[in-house]
């Protein structure tokens, strides 16, 4: 197939994009800069030129193509409900773009969520309380003849050029010579390393059902004190509690309970994580590199 991937020069997108051509798909990647455009090409990718907010560039894209993965997101914490309004019209536009077709859309989300005490299934709706909007944009197409996908990504999706939530809280704990976590550290975040992200959203546009949720996740629940821990033996700081207004706005996120499992994610898929485990990659001096 020819994919429009929406994020192609992105951490989770280019490594799609990799994963993509590597099984014989031809890929259309959405750049709004030279060095974008640059980074895609070099990947092995047609370019187009174009942002979320081009949303003509958009419609040409999916036009010019049998299937869209829409990894882009303008994350910033500091303006969210901006970025999640351009989200929502982005998603819009390729689902209107491809109704009636039956051509795939691969859309991406997030896992923050499980239930008190419980773990979280790809049966668990969204949360309605979640401002970021991805999932109920995009689902409502599964009616209009899109072949409809989300693939729930968990808050720590690691490997090389990593710039997320573990980087954020390396940063924390060098600036204030702590390694912390939030009361008992018993709380749980699941992981995934991008290159097995990407085979899933790979899978999800080759085969998964209108309407699927999928749960990019190797790693069910990794305990915030272990992951303080290898951040302290790195920097050979201490490790210890901290109140959550200690991590700034990751904070409330670092102190979420939210252990995800990916049982029927596999089976449907055929989906098995190959790549290095969080604790692992994270053990590296990649990591710690200024």
């Amino acid at each position: 197939m020819k994919i429009f991937v929406t994020g192609a020069s992105g951490f989770v997108g280019s490594a799609v994009v990799q994963e993509l051509i590597h099984h014989g798909h031809q890929v259309l990647g959405l750049a709004r800069s030279d060095a974008n455009a640059e980074a895609i090409a070099a990947a092995g990718a047609e370019v187009l030129r174009g942002s979320l907010a081009d949303l003509a560039s958009l419609e040409r894209g999916a036009a010019a193509s049998d299937g869209v993965i829409h990894t882009a997101f303008i994350h910033d914490f500091s303006n969210y409900a901006a970025s999640v309004a351009v989200d929502r019209r982005a998603i819009e536009t390729l689902g209107h773009a491809l109704a009636g077709s039956g051509r795939p859309l691969v859309v991406t989300s997030g896992t923050l969520r499980a239930p008190a005490g419980g773990v979280a299934t790809e049966d668990m709706p969204a949360d309605p309380k979640f401002p970021r909007l991805s999932e109920a944009s995009a689902l409502p197409f599964a009616e209009r003849e899109v072949r409809v996908s989300i693939v729930r990504l968990p808050p720590t999706v690691h490997g090389d050029g990593d710039h997320g939530f573990v980087p954020e809280l390396i940063r924390i704990a060098r600036e204030k010579r702590v390694a912390g976590f939030v009361a008992d550290g018993s709380n749980r975040w699941p992981a995934v390393h991008r290159l097995d992200a990407a085979v899933a959203f790979r899978l999800a546009v080759e085969k998964a059902p209108a309407g699927t949720r999928i749960h990019a996740v190797a790693e069910v629940g990794i305990p915030t004190r272990d992951i303080a821990a290898v951040i302290g033996k790195r920097l050979e700081v201490p490790v210890e509690a901290r109140p959550v207004e200690h991590f700034g706005w990751l904070g409330p996120f670092f102190a979420l309970d939210v252990p995800t499992a990916s049982e029927k994610t596999r089976e449907l898929l055929g989906w098995r994580p190959v790549q290095a485990e969080l604790l692992t990659d994270l053990d590296h001096p990649r990591y710690f590199a200024r």
